[in-house]
């Protein structure tokens, strides 16, 4: 009932949680906790609480315990900013720590990088919808907060998925800068050459990755089409 007058409330969000997480509904407790974290990523008892039901449903649902979960509502920019800025249509709302706001804006914080995690995490279900342009946005967002390898080679996926490969090609890059022998960043970079018919380059992406695993079947299937390209 809170919710519905106050959406995106953080005590009502985590006393919920904390209702479901007693009744044994760990799903449900870790959207709560979830959402509260982006309402307020420096919430100590959300993480606290992210942690434990995440350890609760590894063990009850395996592995694939992610895949059961219900929607994570995305919490729009405006309900994470207005609790810490006083409002007179909301007297009395929660107000999170004062250092909130510095990792919204980016500073290189726990907080930043926490909400820069959390937003790697949203790009990857919209992956998993096939909707890749929203994916992008996601990831595009995290990166301002924290340059992640994986998230500049999950942005490279969605680009090759949309045809956008200097894009693909230039996050691979970018994401070679930062682990050089990476894997998935010399594959797509090799697929998005490929596409851009700089065939030399490719190669030469596929070779490397060789090197550190010379049995990785799809790099050699892609060899093969180069090599008759």
């Amino acid at each position: 009932s809170a919710l519905r007058l106050v959406p995106f409330g953080i005590k009502a969000l985590l006393r919920r949680a904390a209702a479901y997480e007693a009744l044994e509904r760990y799903s449900l407790a870790y959207v709560d906790y979830k959402t509260a974290l982006q309402v307020d990523c420096s919430v100590q008892a959300a993480h606290d609480g992210v942690n434990r039901m995440t350890k609760a449903l590894l063990e009850k649902d395996g592995v694939n315990w992610r895949q059961k979960l219900p929607p994570i509502p995305t919490v729009p920019i405006s309900a994470q900013t207005r609790w810490s800025i006083p409002s007179a249509q909301a007297p009395g709302a929660n107000t999170p720590p004062a250092s909130a706001p510095q990792g919204e804006r980016g500073g290189n914080t726990a907080a930043a990088m926490e909400r820069a995690k959390m937003l790697k995490e949203e790009g990857n279900e919209f992956v998993k919808k096939g909707n890749h342009k929203k994916a992008v946005e996601k990831y595009s967002e995290s990166l301002k907060l924290s340059k992640e390898c994986a998230t500049y080679t999950n942005r490279a996926l969605c680009y090759l998925t949309l045809k956008q490969y200097k894009e693909a090609a230039q996050d691979c890059t970018e994401a070679l800068k930062l682990d050089p022998k990476n894997v998935k960043a010399l594959y797509r970079r090799a697929q998005a050459f490929k596409e851009l018919k700089d065939y030399k380059s490719s190669i030469a992406d596929i070779k490397c990755l060789l090197k550190t695993e010379p049995k990785n079947t799809a790099a050699l299937r892609l060899l093969q089409e180069l090599n008759r390209a």
